[in-house]
C-alpha cells in the first residue's frame, strides 16, 4: 500500500505564496496519477491538480495560474507550489496517489493551509 505524508501548510498572507510537499513511500513510477485536493469548511472535497504518470497535468479553474502540480522522481515526491493565494484557497489540502491501474487510492493526513492578513 502507498503512503502519503504531506508538509508544507502553514500561514500565509494575501498574495503571498507556499509549497506543500507530498511524500511517497515506495517509487513514483508505480503510481498512476498524483492528485492535491482540498476541502474547506462546510465544503467538499475538490482537486486542485493532478499529473499523470505521463506527464499532463490538469488544474481546477480556480487555481489555474496561480499553482503549479510538479514531481521529483528521485525524492518520490509531488509539490504544489501555490502562488498568489486568496483567503479563499484556506482548506485543509490532501494529497491522493492512484495505482494498481486505477484500482486503488491512498490518502495523506492533510495539511492546513489559510491565508489570511
Amino acid at each position: 500500500q502507498v503512503q502519503l505524508v504531506e508538509s508544507g501548510g502553514g500561514l500565509a498572507q494575501p498574495g503571498g505564496s507556499l509549497r506543500l510537499s507530498c511524500a511517497v513511500s515506495g517509487s513514483l513510477f508505480s503510481i498512476d496519477a498524483m492528485g492535491w485536493y482540498r476541502q474547506a469548511p462546510g465544503k467538499q472535497r475538490e482537486l486542485v491538480a493532478a499529473i499523470t504518470r505521463g506527464g499532463t497535468t490538469n488544474y481546477a479553474d480556480s487555481v489555474k495560474g496561480r499553482f503549479t502540480i510538479s514531481r521529483d522522481y528521485a525524492k518520490n515526491t509531488v509539490y504544489l507550489q501555490m502562488n498568489n493565494l486568496a483567503p479563499e484557497d484556506t482548506a485543509v489540502y490532501y494529497c491522493n496517489a492512484r495505482y494498481g491501474f486505477g484500482n486503488y487510492d491512498s490518502w495523506g493526513q492533510g495539511t492546513q493551509v489559510t491565508v489570511s492578513s
